[in-house]
């Protein structure tokens, strides 16, 4: 993950200030659908971040988890994941 970190970092506050953006917008009630483009986006970029962290976790630690013999752990952190992206 170290390599992506400030990758992630730099994502995670362009998305913080759209949800600022999109906070103001509700109070100055802009229009329905604009604000349903904004949150679009902003759940767009959190998918984004989780793909970049899954994509670490499985070529670091999923990885190293299996080669200690931790094959059990390993599968269901990956299911677990699974599981919470098609929520």
């Amino acid at each position: 993950m170290h390599k992506d970190k400030q990758k992630i970092i730099r994502r995670l506050k362009i998305i913080e200030g759209q949800v600022r953006g999109l906070q103001d917008m509700i109070e100055k009630d802009k229009y329905c659908i604009d604000v349903i483009t904004q949150t679009s986006a902003v759940k767009q970029g959190l998918s984004n971040i989780e793909d970049v962290l899954l994509e670490n976790h499985l070529g670091c630690c999923a990885i190293d988890q299996i080669k200690k013999g931790q094959t059990a752990k390993a599968v269901g952190e990956i299911l677990k994941v699974y599981q919470l992206k098609r929520k």
